[in-house]
């Protein structure tokens, strides 16, 4: 997906997030300010992918303010709540493999880009749970994971990623034999998740944890390390959680890639003609 008119002021709008989280110092803000002014060229251009660019833009800001991880507190937080929430379902209610499926997509509003609060993740996910996909290829996802041997998991954000787990013990109890790879950041990147939050998630008890090599979002191919992409190449699924994964592999047109996400943004919801807040399980 290439750049829509929004995604230039989401870079701005991001770049004061960063500047307000990584200091308190209002020179610094300002000077941080400035930069992402003159970086944006660089950034947002025609061809410009959003989720390569914001992420390239950002960690310039990270290295002028000296802060390498300006959401640790948001994601601790986030992680902290999702986990009760999850907690709690398992103890409420039957979850099957759809249910699991439509609490991944759920915990996609998680996200402090789109200005989340973290507090309302039990009330979301409750609504979430009644409401039906706007697309809805699951029974397609499933029908390929049967003839599968390996899946690769790519995990979007912090506090998310406890209804991802919740989803791949559900695939992990319906498909036996699949070999499963979750791959998360290598280092900090906005809120998303990294190698160490699936490892501190217990994520090992249902697959192989990997790292994608970089701290770009949307895991581009262009930044990869060796091993993700060797991975990436040989899986038969790839689920894509999120819509910086959308950004970036819905230009790749590959058929393995099934997308669970919630359109939070006009420039995503275009893209795939869906109303903005939609939930969708769609092959791109």
């Amino acid at each position: 997906m290439k750049v829509h008119y929004e995604c230039l002021s989401c870079f701005i709008t991001q770049s004061q997030k960063i500047s307000e989280l990584a200091t308190e110092d209002l020179e610094k803000r300002k000077e941080a300010m400035i930069v992402a002014a003159k970086a944006v060229q660089k950034y947002y251009h025609r061809n410009a992918v959003p989720a390569i660019g914001g992420s390239l833009l950002f960690l310039e800001l990270y290295r002028l303010l000296e802060n390498d991880d300006p959401f640790k507190e948001y994601k601790r937080i986030s992680n902290r709540l999702a986990k009760k929430v999850v907690e709690e379902l398992r103890k409420e209610l039957k979850i099957g493999l759809k249910d699991a499926l439509k609490l991944a997509i759920a915990g996609n509003v998680i996200d402090f880009a789109v200005g989340y609060n973290p507090e309302k993740i039990e009330e979301d996910i409750e609504h979430r749970l009644n409401e039906e996909l706007y697309i809805d290829e699951s029974e397609e996802l499933f029908k390929s994971l049967e003839n599968a041997k390996t899946l690769l998991y790519l995990v979007d954000n912090c506090g998310e990623i406890y209804f991802d787990r919740l989803f791949l013990e559900k695939i992990e109890e319906a498909y036996p034999a699949l070999k499963i790879y979750i791959a998360a950041k290598e280092a900090p990147i906005i809120n998303d998740a990294t190698v160490e939050d699936l490892k501190e998630a217990d994520f090992g008890k249902v697959g192989k944890i990997v790292s994608s090599g970089s701290r770009i979002v949307g895991n581009p191919m262009e930044f990869a390390g060796e091993k993700f992409r060797e991975i990436f190449e040989r899986a038969d699924v790839i689920i894509a959680k999120g819509q910086g994964n959308f950004e970036v592999m819905s230009e790749l047109k590959d058929g393995r890639i099934f997308f669970l996400l919630k359109a939070k943004c006009m420039p995503v919801a275009r893209e795939l003609g869906v109303p903005r807040g939609s939930m969708v399980c769609v092959r791109f």
